[in-house]
């Protein structure tokens, strides 16, 4: 397998499934929903959604009832970045090589386009229930739900975001602070993903809480390798910004450990996401080969 064919291919795939749940409209609410597709449309690999659908086939899903879990995840995942690059936030004014929401638009449509996307997540998760033909899936789905929302929320995602804008306030982050954050505003949507994914197939506790362990150890290493390529990457590989921690004086994982260490605690947490997912009876090439790229990417 050709990994960089085969991404390709699952990206215009997942692309194909999720666009299918994009709003459409006119008139006095049209400015929104443009603003809304605009952020949604804008690029990016689609990792949240393909790390659900390839868990799913790992754990012997039948991918009935996923459809609208993939589209609602990017949809929380794109109105969490629409609201970073805001001037109250991060003040980034390029996502993904192209003006950020804010920018093409303005700062009030920007704040209304993340909130119609984490409103249309919800709206979309639901659709999932019309899907279920046992009680057994309406179960399904219900959990579903209450993963999705518990990790994009206070308890996860938001609680996250919260905890780095106070630690940008403060010159003595600890490693424990920077944990914290990391473990939730990155790392919580990429465990409510493979969760997702693993829970729709129905298995067990056991085999839930071993990808729960990989998915987690994904999401620290994902965001410590962002880390490492805002000071290495440049503005062109990466779409966006680089350096911008350095400008804001931000505390990252490079600023306490140096990048020797940070690229040696990628590897590690890396490697043993891996080692738990090679331990299925099952294996699934291109969710390891995902994760790797994931970890090892360069932009």
């Amino acid at each position: 397998m050709d990994f960089k064919d085969e991404m390709k291919n699952r990206i215009e795939r997942t692309e194909g499934i999720i666009t299918r749940y994009l709003p459409g409209g006119e008139g006095y609410g049209g400015r929104v929903i443009e603003a809304m597709n605009y952020s949604f449309m804008a690029g990016g690999k689609r990792i949240r959604p393909m790390l659900m659908i390839e868990t799913h086939i790992l754990c012997g899903g039948d991918g009935r009832l996923i459809a609208p879990f993939m589209a609602a995840i990017e949809m929380i995942h794109t109105y969490s970045l629409v609201h970073d690059d805001l001037p109250a936030m991060d003040g980034d004014e390029l996502r993904r090589g192209k003006p950020s929401t804010w920018k093409q638009y303005d700062e009030a449509m920007a704040v209304l386009a993340g909130d119609g996307l984490l409103n249309l997540a919800s709206e979309t998760a639901l659709l999932a229930f019309d899907l279920a033909e046992s009680a057994f899936d309406t179960t399904l789905v219900a959990e579903a739900m209450k993963l999705l929302f518990y990790h994009s929320g206070i308890n996860g995602m938001i609680g996250g975001q919260c905890a780095d804008v106070e630690a940008e306030k403060s010159s003595d982050v600890t490693m424990e602070q920077l944990i914290y954050v990391y473990k939730n505003k990155t790392a919580a949507l990429l465990r409510a993903a493979m969760d997702i994914g693993a829970l729709l197939a129905g298995v067990d506790d056991e085999t839930l809480i071993a990808i729960d362990r990989a998915a987690y150890n994904v999401g620290l290493a994902f965001q410590i390798r962002d880390d490492v390529l805002d000071v290495t990457a440049s503005e062109e590989e990466l779409g966006k910004p680089i350096g911008s921690d350095d400008r804001n004086n931000k505390t990252t994982y490079v600023t306490l450990e140096g990048i020797e260490s940070a690229e040696a605690e990628v590897r590690r947490l890396s490697d043993e996401a891996l080692e738990i997912l090679r331990g299925f009876t099952a294996r699934n090439e291109f969710l390891e080969g995902l994760i790797s790229y994931m970890i090892d990417r360069k932009a």
